[in-house]
Protein backbone atom coordinates (compact mmCIF):
# COMPACT_ATOMS: atom_id res chain seq x y z
CA UNK A 1 0.00 0.00 0.00
CA UNK A 2 0.97 3.59 -0.77
CA UNK A 3 0.56 5.87 1.94
CA UNK A 4 1.00 9.66 1.85
CA UNK A 5 2.05 11.08 5.46
CA UNK A 6 1.94 14.71 6.50
CA UNK A 7 2.84 16.91 9.02
CA UNK A 8 2.27 20.50 9.01
CA UNK A 9 1.98 21.42 13.05
CA UNK A 10 5.02 23.18 13.63
CA UNK A 11 7.43 25.85 12.16
CA UNK A 12 9.01 23.28 9.95
CA UNK A 13 7.25 20.41 8.33
CA UNK A 14 7.45 17.29 5.94
CA UNK A 15 5.82 14.97 3.74
CA UNK A 16 6.44 11.26 3.05
CA UNK A 17 5.93 8.47 0.43
CA UNK A 18 6.02 5.08 2.12
CA UNK A 19 5.38 1.85 0.70
CA UNK A 20 3.57 -0.54 3.35
CA UNK A 21 2.71 -4.49 3.59
CA UNK A 22 4.63 -5.27 0.83
CA UNK A 23 7.06 -8.16 0.59
CA UNK A 24 9.39 -5.95 -1.13
CA UNK A 25 9.33 -3.12 0.98
CA UNK A 26 12.54 -2.45 3.39
CA UNK A 27 12.12 -3.55 7.04
CA UNK A 28 10.06 -6.55 6.44
CA UNK A 29 6.79 -4.11 5.53
CA UNK A 30 7.83 -0.81 5.67
CA UNK A 31 9.56 1.17 3.11
CA UNK A 32 10.11 5.23 3.08
CA UNK A 33 10.39 6.04 -0.33
CA UNK A 34 10.98 9.59 -0.41
CA UNK A 35 10.90 12.20 2.96
CA UNK A 36 10.71 16.11 1.94
CA UNK A 37 10.65 18.50 4.13
CA UNK A 38 8.03 21.90 3.99
CA UNK A 39 9.48 25.01 5.20
CA UNK A 40 7.16 26.94 7.81
CA UNK A 41 5.34 29.76 7.07
CA UNK A 42 4.83 28.48 3.25
CA UNK A 43 2.89 25.87 3.92
CA UNK A 44 -0.90 26.92 2.07
CA UNK A 45 1.92 28.04 -1.25
CA UNK A 46 4.38 24.92 -0.85
CA UNK A 47 1.69 21.61 0.50
CA UNK A 48 -0.16 20.74 -3.36
CA UNK A 49 2.74 21.55 -5.60
CA UNK A 50 5.37 19.65 -3.43
CA UNK A 51 2.84 16.62 -2.89
CA UNK A 52 2.32 16.99 -6.46
CA UNK A 53 5.80 16.56 -7.20
CA UNK A 54 6.74 14.13 -4.48
CA UNK A 55 4.28 11.38 -6.44
CA UNK A 56 5.53 12.15 -10.28
CA UNK A 57 8.86 12.08 -9.17
CA UNK A 58 8.59 8.77 -7.89
CA UNK A 59 6.74 7.39 -11.06
CA UNK A 60 3.08 7.59 -9.08
CA UNK A 61 -0.20 9.36 -9.74
CA UNK A 62 -2.36 10.06 -7.36
CA UNK A 63 -4.91 7.04 -7.77
CA UNK A 64 -2.04 5.14 -6.84
CA UNK A 65 -2.08 6.40 -3.22
CA UNK A 66 -4.14 3.81 -0.60
CA UNK A 67 -4.77 5.62 2.36
CA UNK A 68 -3.34 8.98 4.63
CA UNK A 69 -1.52 9.83 7.49
CA UNK A 70 -1.52 12.96 8.70
CA UNK A 71 -0.64 14.75 11.78
CA UNK A 72 -4.20 15.91 13.35
CA UNK A 73 -2.54 18.35 16.41
CA UNK A 74 -1.43 19.37 18.46
CA UNK A 75 0.40 22.78 17.15
CA UNK A 76 0.02 25.57 14.94
CA UNK A 77 -4.00 26.40 14.61
CA UNK A 78 -2.43 27.81 10.64
CA UNK A 79 -0.19 24.72 9.78
CA UNK A 80 -2.42 22.00 11.06
CA UNK A 81 -5.67 23.83 9.38
CA UNK A 82 -3.77 23.64 6.00
CA UNK A 83 -2.72 20.25 6.13
CA UNK A 84 -5.72 18.76 7.26
CA UNK A 85 -7.47 20.34 4.29
CA UNK A 86 -5.57 19.21 1.65
CA UNK A 87 -5.80 15.66 2.94
CA UNK A 88 -9.07 15.88 3.27
CA UNK A 89 -9.54 16.71 -0.32
CA UNK A 90 -7.68 14.22 -1.71
CA UNK A 91 -9.14 11.41 0.41
CA UNK A 92 -12.88 12.71 -0.32
CA UNK A 93 -11.42 12.20 -4.09
CA UNK A 94 -9.81 9.07 -3.89
CA UNK A 95 -12.15 7.86 -1.51
CA UNK A 96 -8.87 6.42 0.40
CA UNK A 97 -9.26 6.39 4.46
CA UNK A 98 -7.27 8.77 6.68
CA UNK A 99 -5.08 7.71 9.80
CA UNK A 100 -5.24 10.85 12.16
CA UNK A 101 -2.19 10.83 14.20
CA UNK A 102 -1.56 12.67 17.42
CA UNK A 103 2.05 14.26 17.53
CA UNK A 104 2.10 13.76 21.24
CA UNK A 105 1.35 9.80 20.48
CA UNK A 106 4.51 9.30 17.75
CA UNK A 107 6.68 11.14 20.28
CA UNK A 108 5.61 7.82 22.58
CA UNK A 109 5.55 5.69 19.55
CA UNK A 110 8.77 6.51 18.18
CA UNK A 111 10.54 6.63 21.61
CA UNK A 112 9.69 2.72 22.11
CA UNK A 113 9.84 3.60 26.33
CA UNK A 114 7.75 1.58 27.95
CA UNK A 115 5.76 1.84 31.24
CA UNK A 116 4.42 5.51 32.52
CA UNK A 117 5.35 7.90 29.93
CA UNK A 118 4.63 11.40 29.54
CA UNK A 119 5.25 13.06 26.06
CA UNK A 120 6.04 16.71 26.16
CA UNK A 121 5.33 19.57 23.49
CA UNK A 122 6.40 22.82 23.84
CA UNK A 123 3.63 24.81 23.35
CA UNK A 124 4.91 28.33 23.55
CA UNK A 125 3.58 30.90 26.26
CA UNK A 126 5.52 28.73 28.96
CA UNK A 127 3.06 25.85 28.51
CA UNK A 128 3.20 22.31 27.79
CA UNK A 129 1.52 20.18 25.19
CA UNK A 130 1.21 16.70 26.94
CA UNK A 131 0.28 13.33 26.46
CA UNK A 132 0.20 10.66 29.42
CA UNK A 133 0.30 7.13 28.34
CA UNK A 134 1.15 3.32 29.84
CA UNK A 135 2.90 1.23 27.43
CA UNK A 136 1.88 -1.50 27.06
CA UNK A 137 -1.61 -0.29 27.79
CA UNK A 138 -4.55 -1.66 30.60
CA UNK A 139 -7.38 -3.34 28.47
CA UNK A 140 -9.63 -0.40 28.60
CA UNK A 141 -7.26 2.94 29.66
CA UNK A 142 -7.13 5.76 27.74
CA UNK A 143 -4.56 8.17 27.22
CA UNK A 144 -4.75 11.57 28.55
CA UNK A 145 -3.62 14.72 26.45
CA UNK A 146 -3.86 18.19 27.99
CA UNK A 147 -1.83 21.61 28.47
CA UNK A 148 -0.17 22.47 31.49
CA UNK A 149 1.69 25.61 32.50
CA UNK A 150 5.69 24.59 32.51
CA UNK A 151 5.83 24.72 35.87
CA UNK A 152 2.81 22.52 36.51
CA UNK A 153 4.53 19.98 34.11
CA UNK A 154 7.60 19.22 35.89
CA UNK A 155 5.20 18.95 39.09
CA UNK A 156 3.48 16.43 37.49
CA UNK A 157 6.10 14.61 35.23
CA UNK A 158 7.65 13.22 38.76
CA UNK A 159 7.63 9.17 37.96
CA UNK A 160 6.95 9.29 34.40
CA UNK A 161 9.78 8.94 31.51
CA UNK A 162 9.21 12.39 29.43
CA UNK A 163 10.38 11.51 25.44
CA UNK A 164 10.18 15.13 23.92
CA UNK A 165 12.05 16.38 20.69
CA UNK A 166 12.16 19.71 21.85
CA UNK A 167 15.47 20.24 22.94
CA UNK A 168 14.84 22.74 25.39
CA UNK A 169 12.36 20.96 27.44
CA UNK A 170 14.70 18.12 27.62
CA UNK A 171 17.15 20.22 29.52
CA UNK A 172 14.63 21.72 31.33
CA UNK A 173 13.11 18.15 32.95
CA UNK A 174 16.08 16.73 33.20
CA UNK A 175 17.59 19.87 35.17
CA UNK A 176 14.68 19.26 37.23
CA UNK A 177 15.88 15.80 37.83
CA UNK A 178 13.09 13.92 35.96
CA UNK A 179 13.95 10.70 33.89
CA UNK A 180 13.81 12.24 30.05
CA UNK A 181 14.52 10.63 26.34
CA UNK A 182 15.23 13.14 24.28
CA UNK A 183 14.07 12.47 20.67
CA UNK A 184 15.29 13.45 17.58
CA UNK A 185 13.01 15.78 15.26
CA UNK A 186 9.62 14.17 14.79
CA UNK A 187 8.72 13.66 10.73
CA UNK A 188 6.09 12.67 8.25
CA UNK A 189 7.73 9.62 7.77
CA UNK A 190 7.63 8.34 12.04
CA UNK A 191 3.55 9.53 11.42
CA UNK A 192 3.49 7.46 8.23
CA UNK A 193 5.04 4.32 10.71
CA UNK A 194 1.84 5.28 13.71
CA UNK A 195 -0.52 5.58 10.96
CA UNK A 196 0.35 2.44 8.88
CA UNK A 197 -0.24 0.88 12.26
CA UNK A 198 -3.53 2.78 12.80
CA UNK A 199 -4.29 2.02 9.51
CA UNK A 200 -3.88 -2.12 9.95
CA UNK A 201 -6.20 -2.17 12.71
CA UNK A 202 -8.70 0.01 10.73
CA UNK A 203 -8.33 3.02 13.23
CA UNK A 204 -9.54 5.49 10.09
CA UNK A 205 -11.52 8.08 9.83
CA UNK A 206 -12.91 9.32 6.43
CA UNK A 207 -12.67 12.77 5.02
CA UNK A 208 -15.97 14.20 6.37
CA UNK A 209 -14.81 12.76 9.73
CA UNK A 210 -11.14 13.90 9.93
CA UNK A 211 -10.64 16.70 12.67
CA UNK A 212 -7.92 19.28 14.31
CA UNK A 213 -7.21 18.30 17.95
CA UNK A 214 -5.61 21.89 18.83
CA UNK A 215 -5.63 20.92 22.56
CA UNK A 216 -5.37 24.33 23.14
CA UNK A 217 -8.59 26.74 22.90
CA UNK A 218 -8.13 29.12 20.07
CA UNK A 219 -7.48 32.82 20.16
CA UNK A 220 -11.47 33.62 19.49
CA UNK A 221 -12.38 31.29 21.59
CA UNK A 222 -10.68 32.50 24.63
CA UNK A 223 -11.65 35.87 24.15
CA UNK A 224 -15.67 34.75 22.96
CA UNK A 225 -15.49 33.16 26.62
CA UNK A 226 -13.80 36.53 28.97
CA UNK A 227 -16.59 38.24 26.80
CA UNK A 228 -19.32 35.96 27.73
Amino acid sequence: MLILAIDTSGRQGSIALVRAGEPTAEAGDFEVIELAPLVGGTFSAQLIPQISELLSSNGFMKTAIGAFAVVSGPGSFTGLRIGLAAVKALAEVLGKPIAAVSLLEVCVFTSGAQGKIMAALDAGRSEVYVGEYEIPAPAGQTSREHILTRADFLAQAKGWTVVTPDSGLAEVAGAAGLKVSALAAISAADVARLGWRKIQSSDTVSSEQLEANYIRRTDAELLEKSGS
